[in-house]
């Protein structure tokens, strides 16, 4: 039968390309992710609840001191997203950076939970929020990455914005995240030990007019957010919690890049580290 002349020959058919690809198994890798994530943020809420509708206050004082306990139970959850979106060697395939970027957005979604809730707390005096405080809750690990096999890097988010040093020093400086560079050395090395470099999240007060004194007037203030490392000024001290230790050690800031007067996101602050 013949084809008539106003239709066109049929094509022929398009090569057989293989079967398209999924998304059931990205799904189904997230699925228990997600659930974890569905579970620490119901913690969070439980928290959140008691707080504001328990008129026990005993039973709050209980829950404050159950914050720390409630923080590291969230550790290992940082651990994984944190170190299988960013350790090398990175995950390879066309679905690396989906894989990467979801896993970052939810690492992001529970630390800016916590921290909203760490808040709450504070605001009710049932936590201590100063950094000089051993016992207080300044701040929070939110996981850890290697960046080669001598290199580990570990994050920490700050509840509330912190002065630089307990001296107010460098002026007008404050803190928002901390990265613990831990370098360990190689095996043939073996007469070195362990070293811990600092780095940090950090805006500065600017005043539009640079030649006024913030004390005797009222000029805009803007917040000119940066990275900086962390320059000791006394004995070199590779203790990983000295931060925590009262007095707490004098340092200089090393700004290594500046952001802008936007503060970056918790993801994005960690890329640009």
């Amino acid at each position: 039968m013949e084809v008539p002349a106003s239709m066109p020959s049929p094509e022929p058919p398009a090569p057989d390309r293989g079967p398209t690809p999924a998304r059931l198994p990205l799904d189904a890798m997230f699925s228990p992710i997600t659930e974890q994530l569905r579970y620490l943020l119901k913690k969070a809420d439980d928290f959140q609840s008691y707080l504001l509708y328990s008129r026990d206050r005993v039973q709050k004082e209980q829950l404050a001191k159950a914050m720390p306990t409630f923080l590291k139970m969230c550790e290992p959850y940082f651990l994984y997203l944190e170190a299988a979106a960013r350790s090398m060697p990175p995950i390879y395939g066309a679905l690396q950076e989906l894989v990467r970027k979801g896993l970052l957005e939810i690492s992001q979604q529970l630390t800016l939970r916590l921290e909203q809730l760490v808040l709450m707390y504070a605001s009710f005096g049932f936590v201590d929020l100063e950094e000089t405080d051993p016992l207080s809750i300044s701040c929070f690990f939110c996981g850890r990455f290697s960046i080669s096999p001598s290199h580990e890097v570990s994050i920490f988010r700050y509840c509330t914005p912190a002065a630089y040093t307990a001296s107010r020093f460098p002026r007008y400086l404050y803190k928002k995240m901390r990265w613990n560079l831990e370098t360990t050395p190689e095996p043939s090395n073996r007469g070195q030990d362990p070293h811990v470099d600092y780095y940090f999240l950090c805006y500065r007060d600017t005043w539009e007019d640079t030649g006024q004194n913030p004390a005797n007037s009222c000029p805009q203030i803007q917040k000119l957010w940066s990275i900086g490392r962390w320059v000791p000024l006394g004995p070199a001290e590779d203790d990983l919690y000295s931060w925590i230790l009262c007095p707490q050690p004098p340092g200089d800031y090393q700004q290594l890049l500046t952001i802008g007067f936007e503060e970056p996101s918790h993801m994005l602050a960690t890329d640009l580290l």
